[in-house]
C-alpha cells in the first residue's frame, strides 16, 4: 500500500524517471467527546470537508472535488473515498497535482473521549515542485486543513 512504500530520495526508476519522494503530515487530537458522534460528522464527507476551509468542494457519491487557493497557486484536487476497513475514513487523489496522494482519519477512544488522528502521505510531481510550490508549503497548509476540521468536529461534538 502507498503508505508502506520506501522513501527514496535523489532516485530514479529504471525508466529513468526521477522518484518524487514521498512526504507525511499527520494531525493528532484528543476529543471530550463520543466516539460514535465523531465517527459520524467525519462520515458527513462534504460538511467534514468544508471545514477544512477550502473554496469549494462539491461531493458526487464518492467523489470529492476541491478547490482551494495556496499562496498564488489555486489547487483543483478530484478525490475517490475508498473502502479502508482500517480507518474511519479514507480518501486517494484521482486528478491533481500529486504524484500521489492519500488521507486517513482514525479514531480511537479515550478515558476521556477519543483521540482523532489524521494521516496524509503525498508525493507532489516533480514538474511542479518550485519556487511557488513545494513540500513544506503542502504540509503547512494541510496541516491547517487538518486542524480546522477536528475545530469542526470539536464544536460540532463536545
Amino acid at each position: 500500500m502507498f503508505a508502506s512504500r520506501p522513501r527514496r530520495f535523489g532516485t530514479f526508476d529504471c525508466g529513468g524517471r526521477e522518484v518524487v519522494p514521498v512526504q507525511t503530515v499527520t494531525v493528532t487530537r484528543d476529543l471530550d467527546a463520543d466516539p460514535d458522534c465523531v465517527r459520524a460528522a467525519i462520515l458527513d464527507v462534504g460538511e467534514f470537508m468544508r471545514a477544512g476551509g477550502f473554496d469549494d468542494v462539491s461531493v458526487e457519491g464518492d467523489v470529492v472535488t476541491i478547490t482551494n487557493s495556496v499562496g498564488l497557486v489555486t489547487i483543483e484536487l478530484v478525490l475517490e473515498v475508498v473502502d479502508d476497513p482500517n480507518s474511519v475514513l479514507t480518501y486517494e487523489q484521482r486528478d491533481g497535482i500529486f504524484e500521489e496522494m492519500v488521507t486517513r482519519y482514525d479514531i480511537s477512544e479515550t478515558n476521556d473521549g477519543v483521540a482523532v488522528s489524521a494521516t496524509t502521505d503525498f508525493a507532489l510531481q516533480a514538474r511542479l515542485v518550485g519556487p511557488l510550490l513545494d513540500a513544506t508549503v503542502i504540509d503547512r497548509q494541510r496541516r491547517v486543513e487538518l486542524n480546522a476540521q477536528f475545530d469542526y468536529l470539536a464544536k460540532r461534538c463536545e
